[in-house]
């Protein structure tokens, strides 16, 4: 039987307009405080109790350009999508994109005016640039409402609160507790427990010990968490919750059910070829929603070789050093022991808190269009052997081996990379040679070296 349920509401906005700020006001806790860079870096959700005891459930969706496929799935879950807009700031790029997200799910919304308490803020300048992208507002010719809120000075909440309890009436928010389960993942992450995935339930109800099924992943409920971290023991539609219980993460935006699913069909794993004009790269994420968007967000000139969620670990490594690739990292940790063999191994770890200089470390990378060389050696000889050539070598620096990515310059042109056959040394084959010593080096394709021509060794990795 339908019965009528908490609404779930999208908030969707620019950067910088005062989403967090305003769920801070109204969750009366304190979350911008404790957010790298000021925003937010990852979807969660939270519930808010009005004065008259009714319950919302809120989805806090980033405003980074990065997350614009987050904020497109965070509004086909919503009933009711709130479009944040700065009061002193007007319309910007991802206020547009939020407008496009609400009109493809079809669902009402609200426009909400934000830092009205600011002398810069016109509530009359905002509506004019949201009715050039074609929004018709109430008592302005059309039916959108809008309101003016301060986060502040606490101005105008409790009346949106109100209108989003009368749009939730007039909509006619229900649900089946009885009915087959069906949640929505909106984040996931990893932690000594094990998978946690969060979810807002929009129908069915959810209990320890639920077998749960998830596209390609399935599981069994151990435990359930509130928006506070509450241990719980049931959750009914409209409530957000984490899950611990799957056997592998889903993908953010996946629909979770009870109901028993072929898992046969899963996807295997394929092998990514990598085009070699490009820099392999390695991406590491806390969480799943920041990790889609990261790879959404790459750069051309990069290859992501993998992406996962979780701590950098030493296969993490031993992986990346296969593919002369880079890690980069957003927000998961990397501990001394694999930042110690990351050294050994010569692999290029960096690590960041915030998108932006993430992406801006990216773009520096591209454009800086410099590599780390690791060693260099003159050719001083030629000989023949085997219907080939052998080039007769003296290293200039650093240090030349086996495994070493090789490219042949004359002067500042490059002539092409050369793979090594053979390295000797006195007519010993040896895995590599240092700076000063004469070697004899056997390469493919072969090129047309002379004396005088350099071997560069070079890392794969750009610094």
């Amino acid at each position: 039987m339908k019965i009528k349920r908490q609404p779930i509401v999208v908030v969707l906005g620019h950067v910088d307009h005062g989403k967090t700020s305003l769920l801070d006001a109204l969750r009366q806790t304190s979350v911008t405080a404790s957010e790298a860079g000021g925003i937010t870096q990852s979807i969660g959700a939270s519930v808010v109790t009005t004065k008259d005891g009714n319950k919302i459930t809120f989805i806090d969706t980033p405003g980074h350009a990065a997350f614009s496929a987050m904020r497109s799935r965070g509004s086909k879950l919503a009933d009711i999508a709130l479009l944040i807009i700065d009061g002193s700031d007007g319309v910007k790029p991802q206020t547009k994109e939020a407008i496009i997200h609400i009109q493809e799910a079809n669902i009402p919304f609200i426009v909400v005016i934000t830092k009205i308490d600011l002398p810069s803020a016109s509530i009359d300048v905002c509506l004019g640039e949201l009715e050039k992208e074609g929004l018709l507002f109430e008592g302005r010719g059309g039916q959108t409402p809008y309101i003016g809120v301060s986060a502040k000075k606490k101005e105008g909440l409790t009346e949106l609160l109100d209108l989003i309890n009368l749009l939730s009436e007039v909509d006619g928010v229900e649900s089946d507790n009885d009915a087959e389960l069906e949640a929505v993942v909106i984040e996931t992450s990893k932690d000594r427990g094990g998978n946690m995935v969060s979810v807002v339930l929009r129908n069915g109800k959810l209990s320890i010990g639920s077998e749960i099924y998830a596209e390609n992943s399935k599981g069994k409920v151990k435990g359930l968490f509130g928006d506070k971290n509450n241990p719980l023991k049931e959750v009914f539609p409209g409530e957000p919750c984490k899950i611990l219980g799957f056997e592998t993460i889903p993908q953010v935006g996946a629909i979770v059910t009870d109901k028993r699913q072929d898992m046969s069909s899963q996807e295997k794993k394929t092998t990514v070829k990598i085009d070699k004009n490009k820099i392999p790269l390695y991406l590491k994420a806390n969480n799943a929603g920041s990790l889609e968007a990261l790879v959404a967000s790459i750069p051309d000139g990069f290859a992501v070789v993998e992406a996962s969620v979780g701590d950098v670990i030493e296969s993490d490594v031993l992986s990346a050093k296969a593919n002369k690739a880079i890690i980069f990292v957003f927000e998961s940790k990397v501990s001394s022991s694999v930042k110690k063999l990351a050294e050994m191994d010569k692999v290029k770890i960096e690590r960041f808190e915030i998108i932006y200089e993430l992406l801006e470390r990216l773009n520096q990378i591209i454009k800086s269009g410099l590599i780390e060389i690791l060693g260099k050696a003159e050719i001083t000889t030629s000989f023949p052997f085997d219907g080939k050539k052998v080039a007769g070598c003296k290293v200039f620096s650093g240090r030349i081996e086996k495994t070493s990515d090789l490219r042949l310059f004359r002067g500042e042109v490059e002539l092409g990379k050369v793979k090594v056959i053979s390295i000797k040394k006195q007519k010993q084959e040896v895995p590599g040679v240092s700076q000063g010593e004469e070697f004899g080096i056997f390469f493919t394709p072969q090129l047309d070296f002379q004396t005088g021509d350099m071997l560069v060794s070079v890392s794969g990795q750009l610094i």
